[in-house]
């Protein structure tokens, strides 16, 4: 079946102050299931400017413990890789990750953007698309697949609020129109 979950928002700040906020937001103490954040690849293409990371993150099991009794289910953490192409000169970043952890299982990925915003060139546009999908584990697959819907939506929204107080902390208040 598969879940898709979308997101939009406007950061009322510049393109580049978003950005920065967003290569920091974790590991953060409003989400203490980020436990880390690495980057183990990263490098500028000369002719072009575009910057390239690969980041893994590694972040708690965060499905109920009742789940957990499927052995399959039972891992001490979850790990997810973020590839980013920054375009500084263009004023845009794209970003896809995937999960790394239960991959015969259950299919993770999203895809984001962060832009200059149309309305206002001062304000940046976040776009999110993200898709799970599970299936192998039987009956399991809608519980799991529900319970990946509310936790990816309830984390976007957490993703976005922390955001704005990254951005609010490191900047000052937002931009007026």
């Amino acid at each position: 079946m598969g879940i898709t979950v979308d997101v939009h928002q406007v950061f009322k700040y510049p393109f580049e102050q978003v950005v920065a906020s967003f290569l920091r937001k974790y590991p953060n103490p409003m989400d203490k299931n980020v436990i880390s954040v690495k980057i183990v690849e990263e490098k500028r293409d000369v002719s072009t400017g575009i910057i390239y990371r690969k980041r893994i993150a590694v972040c708690q099991n965060v499905i109920p413990e009742v789940l957990r009794k499927v052995n399959i289910l039972k891992v001490p953490d979850i790990r997810l890789e973020e590839e980013s192409w920054l375009n500084p000169q263009e004023r845009n970043m794209a970003i896809r990750s995937h999960c790394l952890t239960w991959t015969q299982y259950a299919s993770m990925k999203e895809e984001s953007v962060f832009r200059e915003s149309m309305e206002n060139p001062n304000w940046t546009e976040f776009i999110q698309k993200g898709r799970i999908s599970i299936t192998g584990v039987g009956f399991l697959n809608y519980v799991l697949e529900t319970f990946a819907s509310t936790f990816l939506r309830q984390g976007a929204q957490k993703g976005i609020r922390i955001m704005e107080m990254l951005l609010k902390e490191q900047c000052g208040a937002p931009l007026a129109e």
